[in-house]
C-alpha cells in the first residue's frame, strides 16, 4: 500500500482520460487509514503509531477519545505498569486508575483537563468573533499544534497534516471540559457531522 501507485497497473480500455495521463497515474497512490481504540493509544502501541504518523505513512486516523487524551496524557506524566487484576475500587480509593495493567494517577486527568480547558475557551472565542464551526478534526488538530511534544501522536498528525477522525469525540475526559465549560460559557458548537 505505501509503495503502490496507479502506475503499476496497466491501463483498462474503459479509464477515464485523466487517469490516461503518465504523471497522474504516477502520483496516484493509495490513501491509508489507520483505526485504532484507546486502549492502542495507552499501551506500547502507541510508539508504532507516532512512527507511522511521523514518517507520513497513514493519510488519516479514526480513533477514540480515549486515544486522543491518554496520548497527551502520557506527554505530561508517566503511566505505570501495573497488573490487570488489581482492585479498581482499592485503586481509585487511593487517586489511582487503571487502563488494563497501566495505572494512571488522578492527577494525570486534571493536567490534561487544566491543559485542554484554555484551547476550548480560545475555540469559542473565535467561533464567536469569525463564526468558526469546529470539528473533532479540527479541534484534534490545535491539539496537535498546541501540545506540541514529539511523542504525541497528535502532534505528528498535525506536523504532517494527517487528518484525524473521532466520531465521538465527546464521550470522554476532553468532551467532559467541553461540557462543563458550558456551564460558565454556553454555545460553543462542536459539529460532529
Amino acid at each position: 500500500m505505501i509503495k503502490y501507485r496507479l502506475s503499476d497497473d496497466p491501463i483498462d480500455e474503459d479509464e477515464s482520460e485523466e487517469f490516461k495521463d503518465p504523471e497522474v497515474r504516477k502520483n496516484t497512490r493509495c490513501t491509508i487509514f489507520l483505526g485504532y481504540t484507546s486502549n492502542m493509544a495507552s499501551c506500547g502501541m502507541r510508539e508504532y503509531i507516532k512512527y507511522l504518523c511521523k514518517f507520513k505513512m497513514v493519510q488519516a486516523i479514526v480513533t477514540t477519545t480515549g486515544g486522543i487524551e491518554e496520548d497527551i496524557m502520557k506527554c505530561m506524566k508517566p503511566m505505570f505498569i501495573g497488573d490487570f487484576n488489581l482492585d479498581g475500587k482499592d485503586l481509585r480509593e487511593r487517586g489511582l486508575n487503571r487502563i488494563g495493567n497501566l495505572i494512571i494517577p488522578n492527577e494525570s486527568y486534571e493536567l490534561l483537563e487544566s491543559w485542554f480547558l484554555p484551547l476550548v475557551k480560545s475555540c469559542h472565542k473565535e467561533q464567536r468573533e469569525k463564526g468558526t464551526i469546529f470539528t473533532p478534526s479540527m479541534l484534534i488538530s490545535k491539539i496537535g499544534e498546541k501540545i506540541n511534544h514529539e511523542d504525541s501522536i497528535y502532534y505528528w498528525c498535525w506536523k504532517n497534516d494527517i487528518k484525524v477522525y473521532c466520531p465521538a469525540f465527546t464521550d470522554g475526559a476532553l468532551g467532559d471540559v467541553i461540557y462543563f465549560n458550558t456551564w460558565k460559557e454556553s454555545g460553543f458548537i462542536v459539529d460532529l457531522v
